[in-house]
């Protein structure tokens, strides 16, 4: 492992709760694939596993920011545990009632109700915040977990299907949800590097997404969500209707090493300059690499493209948290995170709705117009919200970048 890399384990607790972060965060990308994978097995009803898939992803999206606000003022263990428990109880309903073929109604009700799983990668990323608030190694901290969830992202799709179809449709989720449980409950074990709950923010300003800055991010997110989600789903019936269906999984793999690549390198890097800037180049990089989609013609040309798509992602996401940190107060910074999380979330769901529909209706080479598009809407976005991120929350101490400025100014 790098020096960098290496001196962020230098604290007590953080190899531990990386650790179950890692742990905890696996069941983001088992879940819905293995959902679908489990209902079209049991039922061959793809129309409805999709549809169960996009339930728990959109309610995801309306409760994880409760829950994370309720984080910042009263603790991660206080919340995370119930939340959990609320997420596993639905979860088993749902293997329950799918594997004794119950109603409909049913199924979306306890889809619903895995909505409540945590955003693990936001509690982890506050952790980190607390050790090096205003430091150097937050930086590399924030890149590091990039790199994390670019493995969940290789890693749990893989497992998840390859025990759903080897071994009994329900194991993929299965194996999630105890995942989500061991990684919940080792991390909410570990008090020593609990960030401090705020218990007497009465949060009168209301949600954290009322601040101007989070609002331009959060918006640009979810068109950035969109282009994951068609990505994903265009992918697959691209390489479906060249007779090679099982390629699409490596094809996808290549878009998310493209990001880990990138994210592993950047968390080396002295960054310096205004992080807006830098942010903004990343969307409209992200934007334009989805235009080399729309002319390949085969998967060995589509997999190089999708692995240079993948390396502006991570440098971008990194730099988003460290805006985060810079727009939001710290005793919101869990709810603003997970609000990034959640317009990802809306963006998969709307991106792949949409990409589908263009599927059924122009075929797959049409369908890359889709993420074309969403990078082009989070491109004008970006642009249209740059002044809005060149003001920062008041009270904030700065961002890792503004130290360095700070230090190197020092140092001359």
């Amino acid at each position: 492992m790098p020096s960098p890399y290496r001196a962020l384990f230098a604290e007590p607790g953080t190899k531990a709760f990386s650790a179950a972060g890692f742990l905890g965060r696996l069941p983001l990308s088992m879940m819905g694939i293995g959902v679908v994978t489990m209902i079209s097995q049991l039922t061959g009803r793809y129309g409805l596993a999709g549809a169960l898939s996009a339930t728990i992803a959109l309610s995801a999206a309306a409760i994880g920011p409760r829950i994370s606000r309720l984080v910042d003022q009263y603790g991660q263990r206080r919340i995370l545990r119930p939340a959990t428990l609320v997420a596993l109880v639905a979860a088993a309903g749902l293997l329950l009632a799918a594997h004794l073929g119950g109603p409909d109604w049913t199924l979306f009700l306890c889809a619903a109700g895995i909505g409540s799983v945590p955003s693990l990668g936001a509690m982890i990323r506050s952790r980190w915040a607390a050790l090096y608030r205003g430091t150097p190694r937050l930086h590399t901290a924030y890149s590091f977990e990039s790199v994390v969830d670019e493995v969940c992202f290789i890693v749990g799709p893989i497992v998840s299907i390859g025990l759903s179809t080897a071994w009994f449709p329900e194991a993929g989720p299965l194996l999630a949800g105890c995942f989500l449980a061991a990684g919940v409950f080792w991390l909410t074990a570990q008090r020593a590097t609990e960030p401090e709950p705020h218990p007497r923010e009465r949060h009168d300003g209301g949600s954290a997404l009322r601040l101007p800055g989070l609002r331009v991010l959060v918006a640009t997110f979810t068109a950035t969500g969109a282009i994951f989600g068609s990505v994903d789903v265009v992918t697959v019936a691209f390489a479906d209707e060249r007779g090679h269906k099982a390629v699409a999984s490596v094809v996808l793999a290549l878009y998310a090493a493209g990001s880990c690549v990138s994210g592993a390198v950047f968390g080396l890097l002295r960054v310096a300059g205004a992080p807006e800037r830098r942010w903004l180049l990343g969307v409209t990089a992200m934007a334009v690499s989805m235009i080399p989609l729309l002319l390949v013609g085969n998967l060995p040309l589509l997999a190089v493209a999708l692995f240079v798509a993948g390396l502006s992602i991570a440098p971008t996401m990194i730099t988003t948290m460290s805006l985060i940190e810079e727009h939001v107060p710290r005793a919101r910074l869990t709810e603003g995170m997970t609000w990034v999380s959640t317009g990802l979330a809306v963006g998969v769901a709307l991106g792949s709705a949409v990409a589908g529909w263009v599927i059924d209706a122009a075929g797959a080479r049409a369908g890359y117009g889709v993420p074309a598009v969403s990078g082009a809407v989070a491109a004008a976005v970006g642009f249209l919200g740059y002044r809005r991120l060149r003001r920062p929350a008041a009270g904030r101490g700065g961002t890792v970048e503004q130290h360095n400025e700070r230090e190197e100014r020092h140092l001359a």
